[in-house]
Parts: structure tokens; C-alpha cells; sequence
């Protein structure tokens, strides 16, 4: 199974569109993604932001996504999305092992759940790929790391991509975990 996972787009039409090439380039079986489709103008600076042409974009992958609701996507309208975005959080198989979705903001909330289990969340715009709770970092506005990224699943390898060029920073594999 092949998986895109990725988070906090917060309508950055330039990283949407490069997160769409790179849908088309490894034409995944699903393209998870963590929530965080809105953005406010008055708490960050994107080029080029639209959550309405960003949700246009992935509106096309609608029969591929598996989305969570992220913290900015409370007032999100229904109208401008072809997908499920009612969840807090998700479980998935990824090859034999049970892993939670959620956006982060409610891992406290859901702590008994996700405790001792694979997690995969968003929310702090920061990659990580190690132990057993992975962030694909932020598509439209990462922190810390400087890098535009998400992350790719194939083959039992977490890789985490870069979306400028669609170059490898990092990866793990699902049995090293």
C-alpha cells in the first residue's frame, strides 16, 4: 500500500499544487491528510493563499482521501468539500499495524486511546520520524524546519519529502519502529 500523508496546508495554493504533483507522480492508493485546510490572513503570511482553490485541488482525489478536522477547520463550509472532514481522528491499517490519524490538537482529549500505539498528527508544523508518534511537518506554513513537507509510505518506508523538490530528508522504516 502506498500512502501520501500530509497536514496543515492552511491554503497555500503554491504547496497544494506541489503536493498535487506529487500525487500524480506516485499515484498512491490513499492520501491521508491531518486536517488544517483553512487559512488566517491575520496569523500568518502565505504566497498565495486560497482554502477554496486548495480544496478545488484535492476536491479531484476526493475517492483516495482519508482527511481528519484540524483545529483551523472548525467554520470550514461543507459546500467547498467533496471528501469526509466530520473526524477527530481515524484508525487505519498500514500493513498488519493499527495506526491512529488525528490533527494534534486533541491528543490529550483522545490520550487513553492513542497511548502505546502508532500516532500520526499534525498540528505543530514540525516533521518527525521517530518513535511511534510521526508528524508529516506542514504543506503550507512548517515551523522550525524549513522544509514544505509531507510524507510518503510504501513498502514498510516512511519517507519524508520535501516538497520543493521532491527530495528525501529523512525515512524510517516500519520495522525499525
Amino acid at each position: 500500500m502506498k500512502l501520501i500523508i500530509a497536514s496543515d496546508i492552511h491554503g497555500s495554493v503554491k504547496y497544494t499544487k506541489k503536493l498535487e504533483e506529487l500525487i500524480i507522480k506516485e499515484n498512491p492508493n490513499k492520501i491521508i491528510l491531518l486536517g488544517d485546510f483553512v487559512y488566517y490572513a491575520s496569523t500568518n503570511q502565505v504566497e498565495e493563499f486560497n482554502t477554496v482553490k486548495c480544496l478545488n485541488i484535492l476536491n479531484k482525489y476526493k475517492d483516495k482521501i482519508i482527511a481528519i478536522r484540524g483545529n483551523c477547520d472548525i467554520e470550514l463550509s461543507d459546500n467547498f468539500i467533496d471528501f469526509n472532514l466530520n473526524e477527530e481522528y481515524q484508525i487505519i491499517n498500514i500493513d498488519g499495524i493499527p495506526f491512529y490519524l488525528t490533527h494534534g490538537h486533541l491528543i490529550n482529549k483522545y490520550a487513553h486511546i492513542f497511548e502505546n500505539n502508532y500516532l500520526i498528527s499534525g498540528h505543530t508544523h514540525v516533521y518527525n520520524l521517530s518513535g511511534k508518534h510521526l508528524n508529516p511537518g506542514s504543506v503550507g506554513l512548517p515551523r522550525m524546519n524549513k522544509e514544505h513537507t509531507c510524507i510518503i509510505y510504501d513498502n514498510h518506508l516512511f519517507k519524508l519529502i520535501n516538497l520543493e523538490d521532491f527530495s528525501t530528508i529523512e525515512e524510517v522504516s516500519l520495522n525499525e519502529e
